[in-house]
């Protein structure tokens, strides 16, 4: 019987410089260790230099301080599309996403345009959302000669007009929002098709600086809280784990290793559910991130 303890791995892919430098070392260091992740791409326009304005923010403000984020993702990609309109990543790195999905790994779709994802999508009516996601969806489709199986919401920003667009797509899974277990989706009452597979571990920049957490401790505290018998979900980004933070991620995949963990895509973890339940998603805010993001409801529907 095997004991391995899965953490699935999701690696969200935001920019023009994450895909082209990040996704690289990524994928040669998964390739490495014999490991296969679920990798979700921004494949449209890079406009993240247009999130300067919520530097006004001041809790937004306080974690860019906190993670140092000048020097974790660099000016180039702080600045793009802030005064000419981004580059279009799928265009610019058709060869990069055609090669890890020939690799094996599962190919999901993050966004068209990530920042509008991020600062419009809550206000759009469903249709508008869906047009959205269908750009993303064709791009993908003619760069890997595949539909995508699966889509991950950006910053987990999603409300139930998000979740109904992504059900008229044929996805395997999303993985739209915060939570601790595989979950249908109810829409007022309403069962959709698709399940949600929510991330259960926090991401780098949300706990680095915050209670004590220093380079030097951070794989620790990490790893303490993968536990047994419950769903472990992890997401990393190209920007960061594939960048400034490489040899950190590497040192923490050694040390899930000599622990008996084991890293699968995140359809890994779906396979392994029995009997799942419906829940609702709910907009809050979560420790070490600015702004409200989908989260799972924390009872489940009968």
């Amino acid at each position: 019987m095997d004991d391995t303890l899965k953490i699935g791995l999701r690696i969200d892919v935001d920019t023009l410089r994450g895909t082209r430098i990040g996704v690289p070392a990524l994928e040669q260091l998964l390739f490495r260790y014999g490991i296969l992740a679920s990798f979700f791409f921004s494949v449209g326009p890079d406009n993240m230099g247009r999130n300067l304005w919520r530097l006004l923010k001041p809790a937004f403000l306080k974690k860019m301080l906190r993670s140092k984020a000048a020097s974790l993702y660099g000016w180039d990609i702080l600045l793009m599309g802030t005064f000419f309109p981004g580059p279009l990543i799928g265009k610019r790195c058709h060869d990069i996403i055609r090669k890890v999905a020939d690799q094996g790994h599962e190919i999901g779709l993050h966004a068209w345009d990530h920042y509008t994802w991020q600062s419009r999508t809550l206000s759009m009516e469903e249709n508008t959302v869906h047009a959205a996601i269908q750009k993303g969806y064709n791009e993908l489709i003619r760069i890997t000669d595949k539909a995508p199986t699966c889509s991950a919401a950006p910053g987990w920003i999603a409300n139930n007009t998000v979740l109904l667009a992504k059900d008229r797509f044929p996805f395997t899974y999303n993985s739209d929002c915060r939570g601790n277990q595989v979950f249908i989706p109810d829409v007022e009452g309403k069962h959709l098709r698709t399940p949600q597979i929510p991330v259960t571990l926090p991401t780098y920049d949300e706990i680095i600086g915050r209670n004590g957490i220093t380079e030097e401790n951070f794989n620790t505290h990490l790893l303490a809280m993968i536990k047994p018998d419950t769903l472990n979900v992890l997401t990393i980004h190209a920007e960061v784990e594939g960048i400034v933070c490489l040899d950190l991620f590497e040192d923490f995949i050694t040390q899930a290793h000599r622990r008996n963990m084991s890293f699968v895509p995140l359809s890994g973890c779906l396979s392994d559910q029995q009997d799942i339940q419906y829940s609702q998603i709910a907009l809050e805010t979560i420790a070490g991130r600015e702004g409200q993001l989908a989260v799972q409801a924390a009872h489940p529907l009968s």
